[in-house]
C-alpha cells in the first residue's frame, strides 16, 4: 500500500508544483493545509535513524516528544529527542521571535539540517504536523530542501459535533482531536445535550428522546444512560488535546434544545415546547446556575479550557409571535446576560449562537469579549451583531452544516464550492473583508438531528473525513489556496488521517484483495480490525445449525453474524442497530455468499443473485408528514472469527466492490 500510495503522491505533486520549480530547484511540497510561502533549493534531506529532535528550550520538550512519539507510529523509527546542538540530518525545534508569524505561524528550513522555529510551542507544533505530512509522501522520509513560511490567516479553526443526540464514545473523541491536530485545526465543540423532534415520537415529548451527556453528581439522574462522558474522562480530554493545540469547547445548549433539562426539573415552556425552557419558572435559573457551577466551579474545575458555550440557539423556534412578545424577549435577552456574566465569572470567555435578531429589546445583553456563531442570518445578523461588540466564528448553515443522511443542509458538504467560493468571510449572503479583525474564523459542524437514522460512528467519520481537508484549507489560508481543486482533492485523500489513526479503515493497495483464508477457523485473529467503504466479503458456506448470536467476524465496533442473535438470519449489528439480511441457510446446504458494503448500502449475493440489499430506506411519521431516512452500512469487522460450527472456505476480502 505504502508504495502505492508514494507514487500516486509523487506524480499529483508533481504535475501541481511544477510551475512553482523554475531552475531545476525543489518544487513546493504538498501539505494540508496548503503552506503560505516556499523558497525552493536543490536536494534532499534525509531525516534517517541516527538523527535526533534537538531542543534547547524547555518549553519545547513536549512538542519535541510528540514529534517523536507520533514519527515512531508513522515510520517505525524512533528518534531520540536531546538537547544542545544540532548537527547535519538533526530536526531542530527553536523559539525565535518573529512578528510577521503572529501566535501560530513557523518557518521550516531543510539544508544539512532541519530546523523548525516560531515565536510560540504552538507554531512550532503546526511545523511538526507540515514535517510529517512532507515525510509520508517521500519515499525514506526525505525531505526537499528549501524554506517554508506558514501562518494561518484565523486563531480559530473547528469542528461542532453533535454528541447530544448521538454519543460518540471517547476513544473517538480522542482520535478526531489528533485529526484535526494534523490537519492545523485547533478546536473542538462538543454539543452536551440536545433532543430529538417530537414528531417522530409520536409528538409527544415525554417519549421524545432527550439526553446530556456528562456525569452529574449534582442532579443524580440527568446523565442520559445510554452514552455519557465521567468528570474525570472530561477533564483528561482536555488535557490530552492541550497536547496536541486542540481546545475543546464544552456547550451547553439553553434555554432552548434543552428537552433534557426541562423533563428532569419540570420546567419545560407550555408555550414554545417542552424542549425550551420557561423563563418565567422561578426554578429554571437557580437550576442552571447550580448545574453550571458543577462544571466551572470549585478547585478541580470538570471545564478547564478557555471557553464555554452557553448556546441561547432558536429561542421562539417556528413561533413566528416571539419577536413581538416584549415580556419574552426581555427575559430571554436577561437570561442571556445572566449567563455571559456568570460564565465570565468563572473566568472562561463565553461563547453563544446569539438569536438577538429575534428578540429585539431594551434590556442589555454584554457583548464585549464575547464570542458569536453566525450560522444563520435571520437569528443573528452577523454585520449587526459585530457592531454591538460580539466576535464572530463564522458556521454558516447552508454552506457548513452536515446533517447525515436527513435530506436537507449537506449529507455531504460541497467540497469543491467551498474550495473555489468560500472563506469565513463570507456568512451566508453577508460578506465581510478578509481578514476582519472582527472574524476570529470559522468551523464546520455535525449535526445528528434524526434520532435512531442508523447513522454509526464511521458513517459520521466518513463524512467529517471528506470535508475536512477542504476545511482546514480555506480556515488557514483562506482566499489563498494556489491549487486546482481536482489536484488537491486527489492528493489530500492520500494523507493518514492522523499518526496512529486509521478510522476510515483504509487497508491495503487500492483495488486489491486483502486478506484470504483458505479455511477460516473459529477464533482466528486476522491481523486487520476493520475494512472501510468500499469492500467485498466472499466465502462459500457448509451450513451446520448455528446458535442465535453466532459471529462470523468481529472488532471493537461491530459484528457480522452467521445466526444473528434475534432471529438466527445472516447479518450485523453496530452502533446498537441490529440488521438481517432475510436469509438463513439450510442445514447442510453449500451456498457462495458475497457481501458488499458502501457508504450507502450494505448488499447480500447468494449463489452469484443479489438476495437482499440493505439501501437507505424512507420511514414515514407523523400521519405521513415527516420522514427519516434510514441508513443500514457496515463497516467490515475483521478482527476476529467467531465461534462457529459450520465451515467456511475460500474466503476472500477486497478493498472495493467485486
Amino acid at each position: 500500500m505504502k508504495k502505492t500510495i508514494l507514487a500516486a503522491l509523487a506524480l499529483v505533486c508533481a504535475l501541481v508544483s511544477a510551475s512553482a520549480a523554475p531552475g531545476g530547484t525543489n518544487p513546493k511540497p504538498f501539505v494540508v493545509p496548503e503552506v503560505r510561502q516556499w523558497q525552493g533549493s536543490k536536494g534532499v534531506l534525509n531525516i534517517t535513524t541516527s538523527s535526533r529532535i534537538v531542543v534547547a528550550d524547555p518549553a519545547l520538550r513536549a512538542v519535541a516528544d510528540s514529534l517523536a512519539a507520533d514519527w515512531q507510529r508513522m515510520f517505525g523509527t524512533a528518534l531520540e529527542v536531546v538537547s544542545g546542538k544540532a548537527a547535519a540530518s538533526d530536526v531542530e525545534l527553536k523559539i525565535k521571535a518573529d512578528r510577521r508569524l503572529g501566535d501560530e505561524g513557523y518557518t521550516m528550513t531543510a539544508d544539512s539540517r532541519l530546523t523548525i522555529s516560531s515565536p510560540t510551542p504552538t507554531g512550532v507544533y503546526w511545523g511538526t504536523r507540515t514535517l510529517l505530512q512532507i515525510a509520508q509522501q517521500t519515499p525514506g522520509q526525505a525531505v526537499p530542501k528549501g524554506k517554508i513560511t506558514d501562518w494561518p490567516d484565523y486563531p480559530v479553526r473547528g469542528l461542532s459535533l453533535d454528541v447530544g443526540r448521538k454519543f460518540f464514545p471517547l476513544d473517538y473523541v480522542d482520535d478526531l482531536v489528533k485529526v484535526l491536530s494534523y490537519y492545523k485545526l485547533n478546536s473542538l465543540r462538543l454539543h452536551l445535550n440536545d433532543n430529538g423532534f417530537p414528531y417522530y415520537f409520536a409528538n409527544d415529548w415525554d417519549k421524545t428522546y432527550a439526553a446530556f451527556r456528562m456525569e452529574s453528581d449534582t442532579f443524580p439522574g440527568l446523565t442520559s444512560r445510554d452514552g455519557y462522558y465521567t468528570k474525570q474522562q472530561m477533564r483528561d480530554l482536555q488535557r490530552t488535546s492541550a497536547g496536541d493545540m486542540v481546545e475543546i469547547v464544552p456547550e451547553i445548549d439553553i434555554p432552548a434544545h434543552a428537552l433534557a433539562f426541562a423533563r428532569y426539573r419540570g420546567i419545560g415552556s407550555k408555550e414554545f415546547g417542552e424542549d425550551h425552557l420557561d423563563l418565567f419558572n422561578p426554578a429554571t435559573m437557580p437550576f442552571l446556575d447550580s448545574l453550571f457551577h458543577e462544571y466551572l466551579g470549585g478547585p478541580d474545575p470538570v471545564f478547564t479550557g478557555r471557553y464555554m458555550h452557553i448556546g441561547t440557539d432558536e429561542f421562539g423556534k417556528d413561533y413566528p409571535g416571539f419577536d413581538k412578545q416584549k415580556e419574552t424577549a426581555e427575559r430571554f435577552r436577561s437570561f442571556m446576560d445572566h449567563y455571559i456574566r456568570l460564565v465570565e465569572g468563572y473566568g472562561k470567555t463565553p461563547w453563544v449562537w446569539g438569536s438577538l435578531s429575534t428578540a429585539p429589546g431594551e434590556t442589555p445583553v454584554k457583548t464585549q469579549g464575547v464570542m458569536l456563531d453566525a450560522w444563520y442570518n435571520g437569528y443573528a445578523d452577523p454585520k449587526e451583531m459585530a457592531r454591538l461588540g460580539f466576535k464572530i466564528n463564522s458556521i454558516p448553515d447552508g454552506m457548513v452544516y452536515i446533517v447525515p443522511n436527513a435530506g436537507y443542509y449537506h449529507d455531504y458538504l460541497n467540497t469543491e464550492w467551498l474550495y473555489k467560493e468560500w472563506t469565513p468571510a463570507r456568512v451566508g449572503s453577508v460578506q465581510f473583508e478578509e481578514r476582519d479583525t472582527v472574524l476570529v474564523g470559522g468551523y464546520f459542524a455535525v449535526w445528528n438531528d434524526h434520532v435512531g437514522n442508523g447513522v454509526s460512528v464511521q458513517d459520521v467519520h466518513h463524512r467529517v473525513m471528506d470535508a475536512l481537508p477542504v476545511m482546514a484549507a480555506k480556515l488557514w489560508d483562506g482566499p489563498s489556496v494556489t491549487l486546482p481543486y481536482d489536484d488537491f482533492r486527489a492528493a489530500s485523500q492520500q494523507l493518514a488521517e492522523a499518526p496512529g489513526v486509521n478510522r476510515l479503515a483504509r487497508v491495503g493497495d487500492p483495488q486489491s484483495v486483502v486478506y484470504e483464508a483458505a479455511q477460516l477457523r473459529p477464533g482466528q485473529s486476522t491481523g486487520i480490525s476493520d475494512v472501510g467503504y468500499d469492500w467485498t466479503l466472499e466465502f462459500t458456506l457448509d451450513a451446520t445449525p448455528e446458535k442465535p448470536g453466532t459471529v462470523l467476524f468481529e472488532s471493537p465496533y461491530a459484528k457480522l453474524y452467521l445466526a444473528d442473535p434475534v432471529k438466527g438470519m445472516l447479518g450485523f449489528m453496530r452502533d446498537g442497530y441490529l440488521y438481517d439480511f432475510g436469509f438463513r441457510p439450510y442445514p447442510g446446504e453449500k451456498v457462495d455468499i458475497r457481501i458488499t458494503g458502501t457508504n450507502k448500502a450494505t448488499r447480500l449475493y447468494v449463489d452469484g443473485k443479489l438476495f437482499c440489499s440493505l439501501d437507505n430506506t424512507t420511514e414515514w411519521y407523523n400521519e405521513g408528514k415527516n420522514k427519516m431516512y434510514r441508513l443500514q452500512t457496515l463497516v467490515l469487522p475483521l478482527a476476529k472469527a467467531g465461534q462457529f460450527e459450520s465451515k467456511v472456505s475460500d474466503l476472500k476480502v477486497s478493498n472495493y466492490i467485486r
